[in-house]
């Protein structure tokens, strides 16, 4: 039986790291990048990234990315790439931003670089292209045909953004546990098309221990002094590194596939990605009958790390059954709602979020 993992060209992290861009671009033998990045980012962290540029004679192109991942939006941003001069495209931002600039190099066969300056999510090292329409509505996902040739993470300028980043990129990566494992038993595959190797497994359930080991120390180092220790790098490298092997060649389940119902909903598709999936690894657990201790073990130390354990802090209080049950519908059509056990229909869907919501309701009340 053939099993598959895939990895990025090259994985860099480190305070300051963005400094490095120069050599790397030397050593791909490019000149001439194209940098993907909105408005938010170049006044925040864009000064490190030209400095570094400038001081070694390179004037990039930049293309400003307005906001959502739509496949408009990449085909706009294509278009101002001139492939017989611009040769390597460059992802500087969040989720969405890096997977406008992976659609942007898929249009022109481009290198690719990723400098994130938020982790939260894992979306740096894989080949995925996660699609949304106008509405924030998750509307497909898109691929690669190879990782980034380079995956760059300043930690000094991971550590200055908003806690609240950091902590969604935890949420994000603590399902990476619990999916591959229920890709694995149900005999599922990966994003490779294969099944997984006993490594993917290793790395997401390590991925998980590392954050129950250095999540609250990282998020509190970032909250009190908006720079980097070792607690915030074991922290970033599980999120963005360990995560981002742990899902792509491990396989995604519930916890992602909640994420199309979900955004789905109006007052939901406000929230960060892995605000999202931490919810929906609380309603996986559930689904997966998991003990009551274990369930509410996860969900404490999600409540813990900041990350919303119910509805209502994902701006779906109140929410009707008829509602949830079209979150339910809506998550049906992902996928990979197959890689679960036992199986998920519509309405065991909607008996689960409305027990995770009513634990973390609880969580809340004591």
């Amino acid at each position: 039986m053939i099993r598959t993992i895939g990895f990025p060209g090259r994985y860099i992290q480190g305070p300051d790291a963005i400094a490095y861009l120069p050599a790397l671009l030397a050593e791909f033998g490019a000149k001439h990048p194209v940098i993907v990045l909105d408005e938010i980012v170049r006044a925040a962290a864009g000064d490190a990234l030209t400095a570094a540029l400038n001081a070694a004679g390179i004037a990039a192109k930049m293309l400003l990315f307005p906001g959502e991942c739509t496949a408009s939006v990449i085909a706009g941003l294509a278009r101002k790439v001139d492939p017989a001069r611009d040769d390597v495209v460059i992802g500087f931002g969040g989720g969405k931003t890096i997977d406008t600039a992976k659609g942007v190099s898929k249009a022109h066969g481009m290198r690719l670089f990723i400098a994130p300056t938020i982790a939260s999510n894992d979306s740096p090292t894989s080949r995925l292209i996660v699609l949304y329409d106008d509405q924030h509505r998750v509307a497909g996902v898109d691929m690669l045909t190879r990782n980034p040739d380079v995956v760059l993470v300043d930690t000094a300028i991971i550590a200055r953004a908003p806690a609240r980043f950091f902590a969604a990129g935890l949420g994000d990566a603590l399902s990476k546990k619990f999916e591959s494992t229920q890709v694995h038993l149900a005999g599922g595959k990966n994003f490779f098309g294969t099944q997984s190797l006993a490594t993917a497994r290793l790395l997401a359930e390590r991925c998980y221990e590392t954050i129950l080991e250095f999540g609250l120390p990282a998020i509190e180092q970032i909250r009190a002094h908006a720079a980097p220790d070792e607690s915030v790098e074991r922290a970033t490298e599980a999120s963005v590194l360990l995560s981002g092997l742990g899902f792509e060649s491990g396989g995604l389940s519930l916890s992602h596939a909640l994420t199309r119902g979900f955004t789905a909903h109006a007052g939901m598709s406000k929230y960060l990605h892995g605000e999202l999936v931490a919810f929906g690894s609380i309603v996986q657990t559930i689904a997966e009958d998991q003990p009551r201790a274990a369930v509410t073990a996860h969900a404490k130390f999600c409540q813990a790390l900041g990350l919303p354990v119910t509805l209502a802090q994902l701006g779906a209080g109140g929410a009707s059954e008829a509602e949830i049950l079209a979150m339910a519908e809506a998550t049906m059509a992902a996928p990979y709602i197959g890689n679960l056990r036992p199986a998920a229909d519509a309405g065991r869907i909607v008996r689960c979020i409305i027990a995770a919501d009513a634990l973390g309701q609880s969580l809340i009340a004591d």
